[in-house]
């Protein structure tokens, strides 16, 4: 093993400076500290705003003074029309809008990582297109076992069983290469797909009505027991993430010297896919299909701030818990009373974004942003 003129060897260099590297330049670290606290800033603004705005309006002060008096802080209680609007209605939407954009800008950052890829996202690896199959047949089969869980347990099932597909067919003398797992996502994603037709060639007309819906993405119908349904997954991926930050930082460099450097990357691979499973599979069984949060948030934070996963990771979570919140109040007040669906609004504004990107990549030979 080639040494230096202190005596050690490359690799043991690397492991004594890999703490010293992830430490961002003075700047980034500025950038880190103001990204995070507009987005902080962001997210305590719009949560009162979409709380107040819609088809029965209530003023962001009378907002503030009823989410008071129901904490036990001063405060008044509304009339029983807008208490019944806001903590019935707009309420479990906004929990759940924050709960599904931090799951999937968060599974966008470990994605991004485990590949080395700024083009991965959840869908990569066919978690999202195999809910939705879970989903889809829920629907057109009517089935009703769990009664209004049935849908959501289904979706969350298929999205976990295909992340198990895919890493038993991706497997090969024990090891699982990326461009594989990513070959392998395609082809289960055209599969699904082929099942999702099937099943709605095989539905009524009430059934693809409902299966359309869905498949379009919306948080109309949010209630308090889907946020009950989707909070157990999206708080264990949100915590059980950040944990994994340094790993990532050091697998950046590259499998081998990851392994010589102390990660064990065929594990963490596999830790982190069930993580984005956890978060994705939960998020699309009680919204449906929205793209390109988990693509978009995390590639421009790391423009902003930098690679390092110690701040992308919840950073990314915050960034997809606005971005999602945002779009979502968009959808139903651009067009109203009519409500656009909200993954049909984040693909148009997350595309140009895509394509601009591919563009960008091509230009810097496939490195990083």
């Amino acid at each position: 093993m080639e040494r230096n003129g202190c005596g050690m060897t490359v690799l043991e260099k690397a492991a004594h400076d890999a703490p010293a590297a992830e430490a961002p330049p003075r700047g980034r670290h500025s950038a880190t500290w103001l990204l995070t606290a507009g987005l902080l800033v962001a997210l305590l603004v719009l949560v009162p705003v979409a709380a107040g705005i819609g088809a029965y309006p209530v003023p962001v002060g009378d907002v503030l003074a009823s989410v008071q008096h129901r904490i036990g802080l001063g405060g008044t209680e509304l009339d029983r029309v807008a208490e019944s609007v806001l903590w019935n209605v707009r309420f479990p939407r906004i929990v759940l809008a924050l709960l599904i954009g931090a799951s999937l800008g968060c599974a966008g950052a470990l994605m991004q990582g485990v590949f080395g890829n700024p083009l991965a996202e959840p869908s990569t690896i066919g978690v999202s297109l195999g809910a939705a199959v879970g989903a889809v047949a829920s629907i057109s089969l009517g089935l009703s076992f769990l009664g209004t869980w049935t849908l959501p347990a289904m979706a969350f099932v298929a999205g976990l069983g295909t992340v198990l597909l895919v890493y038993a067919m991706s497997r090969s003398a024990g090891r699982t290469e990326v461009v594989t797992l990513i070959l392998m996502g395609i082809a289960v994603n055209a599969f699904a797909g082929a099942l999702i037709g099937l099943f709605i060639f095989l539905a009524d007309t009430a059934a693809v009505n409902q299966i359309t819906f869905w498949q379009l993405g919306s948080l109309a119908q949010s209630t308090w027991p889907k946020v009950l349904a989707v909070l157990p997954c999206a708080t264990l991926g949100l915590l059980v993430a950040p944990l994994y930050a340094r790993r990532l930082d050091l697998l950046a460099l590259g499998d081998r010297p990851a392994r010589h450097l102390g990660v064990d990357v065929e594990r963490l691979r596999i830790l982190l896919m069930f993580v984005v499973a956890l978060l994705t599979a939960a998020a699309v069984s009680v919204s449906g299909v929205i793209g390109f949060v988990g693509l978009v948030v995390p590639h421009l934070l790391r423009m902003v701030a930098g690679p390092g996963h110690r701040f992308l990771i919840p950073g990314s979570a915050l960034g997809g818990a606005v971005v999602l919140l945002a779009a979502d109040l968009a959808a139903r007040t651009v067009a109203a009373p009519a409500e656009l669906p909200l993954g049909v609004l984040t693909a148009l504004l997350g595309s140009p974004f895509f394509f601009w990107l591919l563009r960008r990549t091509r230009r810097r030979q496939g490195g990083w942003a």
